[in-house]
C-alpha cells in the first residue's frame, strides 16, 4: 500500500517529532511516499534542494500514486489543505488525525466534509489504534 502522509511544513514545524512517530507507524502498513515530512532537518522554510514547482509536481504525482492519504491536521497548513482537496478530487481515501486543543478548532472545510474521515486523538497509542483500524 502506498501512503501519502501530509503534515505542516511552512505552516509550522511544532509537531515534527510527532510526524516522525506517525510515519514510523505508517511504515508498518505500507510504503510512506512522504517520509521527509518527519525529517528534523526540514524547517518551516521548506526544502532547499528543489524549486516550488518541483515540489508541487512531485507531491501531486505522489498523491496520484497513493492508495490512501493520511494527514495530521492539528497545525493549520495551506499546503495540507490543498493536498486534501486534490486527494478528494482524485477519489482517494482520506484519513485526518486531529488533536483537540484549547483555543483551536478544526476547519469546517474538513470537519464538515463527509469524504474526510476525521479521527480525534490524544496520544500516539490512540493514533496506532486508529491506523490499525483504517489501514
Amino acid at each position: 500500500m502506498n501512503i501519502y502522509f501530509a503534515g505542516s511544513i511552512r505552516g509550522g514545524r511544532e509537531d515534527q517529532d510527532l510526524y516522525s512517530l506517525i510515519i514510523k507507524e505508517l511504515q508498518n502498513h505500507g510504503t510512506v511516499l512522504t517520509e521527509h515530512i518527519g525529517d528534523k532537518g526540514l524547517t518551516a522554510f521548506g526544502e532547499h534542494t528543489r524549486t516550488d514547482t518541483e515540489i508541487y509536481e512531485r507531491d501531486m504525482s505522489w498523491i496520484r500514486e497513493a492508495d490512501i492519504v493520511v494527514a495530521e491536521v492539528t497545525t493549520p497548513s495551506l499546503g495540507v489543505g490543498y493536498e486534501l482537496g486534490q486527494a478528494e478530487s482524485m477519489g482517494k481515501r482520506i484519513v485526518c488525525l486531529y488533536r483537540k486543543m484549547e483555543g483551536k478548532i478544526l476547519s469546517a472545510m474538513l470537519s464538515g466534509n463527509s469524504k474526510m474521515k476525521i479521527y480525534e486523538y490524544k496520544t500516539l497509542e490512540d493514533v496506532k489504534q486508529i491506523l490499525a483500524g483504517v489501514l
